[in-house]
C-alpha cells in the first residue's frame, strides 16, 4: 500500500504508473526477442529448401551416370 507512516495515501499513482510501463516495457521486450526468433527459424528454413532446390538441379543437369545398367560400347563399323 502507498502512503507514509500516517497511513495517508499518494495523491496520485505515478509510483504504479511507472511500475506498469516498466512492465510494458519488459513484455514488449520479448515479444521483440520472440519475433526474433521466429524469423531467423523462417529464414533458415527459406535457406535450408534453397539449399536443397540448388542441389536437386545440379543433379539433374549431371545425370552421366551410368549406374543405370547400360554399358558404353562402341559402335561397330
Amino acid at each position: 500500500m502507498d502512503g507514509d507512516e500516517n497511513g495517508q495515501g499518494a495523491a496520485n499513482d505515478n509510483a504504479r504508473l511507472a511500475d506498469v510501463a516498466s512492465s510494458v516495457e519488459e513484455t514488449r521486450r520479448a515479444i521483440r526477442a520472440d519475433l526474433d526468433r521466429v524469423v531467423i527459424d523462417i529464414a533458415r528454413m527459406i535457406g535450408r529448401q534453397m539449399a536443397r532446390a540448388d542441389h536437386a538441379a545440379r543433379v539433374a543437369a549431371n545425370d552421366n551416370d551410368n549406374s543405370r545398367g547400360g554399358r558404353d560400347e562402341p559402335e561397330a563399323g
